[in-house]
């Protein structure tokens, strides 16, 4: 198949806005290729590419509550997309309305469960915010690992789920015994052995993954630093030399004093190397920015292997903290590498329409000013 043929697998075609975050009403039609918004900061470039990123994943890329994203003084907020994916044409409408639960429908049809929709259309976000998978707690780091895998293992966001509700009830039950320790405490045998199955089943696909994805990575940072920099991963887990039902035996008395539950995959974690060195503690702005960059694009990578099709790549503000010989590697890398449809968002029209130019395919160029697009 030719590949700009088969690069047509997954394109936005159309989008339609209504009362998201600041934009009133809106409705727009894209290239499948390239996609560049200029505009000052604040204008709503941003919130574009989180509408996009809304109908491929149910929520906002921000993890921001669905009250947050509706516009101000509204009641309401409706997205529509048109998709081709697979030369089959996808309609998504997501519609949320204060207080009731909010609606994904596919071509007119609702989903009973928001989880189906995950994977669809696959897509991968690189913004300013990517910063926190460094700088901040574990948690945003287990975030990245899920985003990708629940996208690419219907089962792992099953079990995700699962691990994640009973872990809730755990906690609660541990705040109710911290307030009446008399209490009967035998329910938290039965939440721990409902933890066992779903966490051995995460670490084993976190391991498997990170086993592939650390080759990709290192592949892709190479390419954009052309060798100057050698990076690493490591996969941190409790369950990898001990047993969860043992774990939680054993921390039990400290869980009761702390009011949550102290081991588990929750706790898991990622550390990012910079030669022998933590990469948060000695990487420059430059290097956190090549690094991130290249953990994404191995993100991406990994989809469109797992998926069959390119998923749909949203650059915000990609070229803040980068020096313009990185620039240069990361354009050569688009250009030449197989990617899809893509957004890229900067404050400078020219020099998006500059970017659009090197790589060299089709284009649309959009200006963004106070929530409306021209």
């Amino acid at each position: 198949m030719p590949q700009d043929q088969f690069l047509l697998m997954l394109a936005l075609q159309r989008l339609t806005l209504t009362n998201f975050k600041n934009y009133a009403s809106q409705s727009l039609e894209f290239s499948p290729r390239l996609n560049c918004l200029a505009g000052n900061n604040g204008m709503g470039k941003t919130n574009l590419l989180d509408a996009i990123y809304y109908l491929c994943m149910t929520k906002s890329h921000f993890n921001l509550p669905d009250t947050a994203i509706i516009r101000h003084n509204e009641g309401f907020l409706r997205l529509e997309g048109h998709f081709l994916r697979q030369e089959k044409k996808e309609k998504i409408v997501a519609k949320i309305q204060a207080r009731k639960l909010k609606e994904l429908e596919r071509n007119g049809v609702a989903y009973e469960k928001l989880s189906e929709h995950i994977g669809l259309l696959p897509v991968v976000f690189i913004g300013p915010d990517d910063n926190a998978l460094i700088t901040e707690g574990s948690e945003d780091r287990r975030r990245f690992l899920d985003n990708t895998l629940c996208q690419v293992d219907q089962q792992y966001m099953n079990e995700l789920i699962l691990y994640n509700k009973v872990l809730q009830q755990r906690n609660a039950l541990l705040k109710s015994l911290a307030d009446n320790p008399s209490a009967d405490s035998s329910l938290l045998d039965i939440y721990d052995d409902q933890l066992i199955d779903p966490a051995i089943y995460i670490v084993e696909q976190r391991v498997t993954f990170l086993q592939r994805f650390s080759a990709i990575f290192q592949s892709m940072h190479h390419y954009i630093t052309q060798r100057q920099e050698e990076v690493s991963l490591v996969y941190q887990s409790q369950l990898l030399e001990n047993d969860l039902g043992t774990l939680l035996a054993q921390n039990r008395q400290r869980d009761l004093y702390l009011q949550r539950t102290s081991a588990g995959i929750h706790k898991d974690d990622l550390v990012f190397n910079l030669g022998e060195h933590a990469l948060k503690k000695f990487g420059s702005q430059g290097q956190l920015k090549s690094f991130l960059l290249a953990l994404k694009l191995a993100q991406y990578e990994m989809l469109r292997q797992h998926k069959g099709l390119h998923p749909i790549l949203l650059l915000d503000d990609l070229f803040d903290k980068l020096d313009e010989q990185r620039v240069t590697h990361l354009l050569k890398l688009l250009s030449e590498g197989e990617f899809g449809q893509i957004f890229i968002t900067d404050t400078h029209q020219t020099r998006t329409e500059l970017i659009a130019k090197q790589l060299g395919v089709e284009y649309q160029q959009f200006v963004v000013k106070d929530g409306v697009i021209g």
